[in-house]
């Protein structure tokens, strides 16, 4: 690891004026970040401290609910305000790594994790995310965990985040700061498809940050679940991720959210599924209609090609918890 500054503020005006420097990066939770950092694939030249910042707040708005950006994954899993109105969101958090690394990771730190990808950890590996324009060695290589959806010919790595698919679920917004002010951006936009540009991540500017996230009021608090299938049951990663909710009336669906997680370089929100739910009975049939509408455009590889019957099996699962079929 080679060195760096590292710096502490106080004021939200300081850290972005802080970040605006090249070669500068926040650090808060640094649950991800420091990994990066130990493996050599990152080598920020200073570290910017923002946890001095109040952005630890969870409140109830007129509209939803606000998350500040500090705010840490186990107190948002807990929060009754968040059990109360928007618990998908707590089970998805739930759903993610060690307790351990829960009470430390914070909400925006969550919403910036980079791809677990092992080409992209291993510096000896061709990486166009970590190293543009050195080829992909997951396309031809072990790519087990990889994506499904969204993929290009530059990169085909999977977004790691549990909590940033139920957010995606949620149609939560992503509230921005900078130099000009804060500016908004629908959760489903934040996170980036690779293309021809895999290195970069996410819609965030040269010296932005996250500041919060707001979730819409709804009426999914009854009908909710968060199916995560992994290798192992504790600390492992998805091979596939369903975030499911469900507005139900007189048994028939009035509104529904789906959102995957292990299958594409974003959170991938199933829109055409949702649509064709509406006004359909609560059952397995009309579940697993879905499903297979979801799973249009999947493209699988030579070691992750099961997904592909996985993932419409996950989803119909999802739903049936959801609907409190099983």
């Amino acid at each position: 690891m080679k060195q760096f500054q590292y710096t502490r503020v106080l004021t939200q005006q300081s850290a972005i004026e802080a970040i605006a420097k090249p070669g500068t990066k926040i650090i808060a939770g640094g649950t991800n970040l420091i990994d990066l950092m130990k493996r050599g694939v990152t080598a920020p030249d200073k570290l910017v401290d923002i946890n001095q910042l109040p952005l630890k707040t969870i409140t109830a708005t007129k509209t939803g609910l606000h998350l500040g950006a500090l705010a840490l994954n186990s107190v948002v899993s807990e929060n009754s305000l968040v059990l109360q109105k928007q618990p998908l969101l707590s089970m998805a958090l739930k759903a993610g790594a060690s307790p351990q690394l829960r009470n430390m990771a914070t909400v925006g730190g969550n919403m910036m994790q980079r791809t677990r990808c092992t080409y992209f950890y291993d510096t000896t590996m061709p990486c166009n995310k970590r190293a543009p324009g050195t080829g992909c060695g997951a396309l031809e290589g072990i790519n087990r965990m990889h994506a499904i959806f969204g993929t290009s010919e530059q990169c085909i790595a999977v977004n790691p985040s549990d909590m940033s698919v139920g957010l995606a679920a949620l149609d939560a917004v992503a509230i921005i700061a900078g130099k000009k002010g804060e500016r908004r951006i629908p959760f489903t936009e934040f996170h980036r498809l690779p293309g021809d540009h895999p290195e970069l991540d996410n819609r965030l500017a040269a010296g932005e940050m996250i500041v919060g996230v707001e979730i819409p009021d709804n009426n999914f608090a009854k009908n909710c679940y968060y199916l995560k299938v992994r290798d192992r049951q504790s600390y492992a990663f998805a091979l596939v991720s369903v975030a499911a909710a469900l507005e139900i009336s007189n048994g028939t669906i009035k509104q529904a959210r789906l959102a995957m997680g292990g299958v594409a370089h974003k959170p991938w929100r199933l829109f055409d599924a949702e649509k064709s739910l509406i006004g359909k009975p609560a059952t397995e049939d009309s579940f697993k209609q879905a499903a297979q509408i979801a799973m249009q455009g999947a493209k699988g590889y030579q070691y992750n090609s099961f997904k592909l019957k996985l993932a419409p099996a996950t989803i119909t699962e999802a739903l049936k918890h959801a609907a409190g079929l099983v």
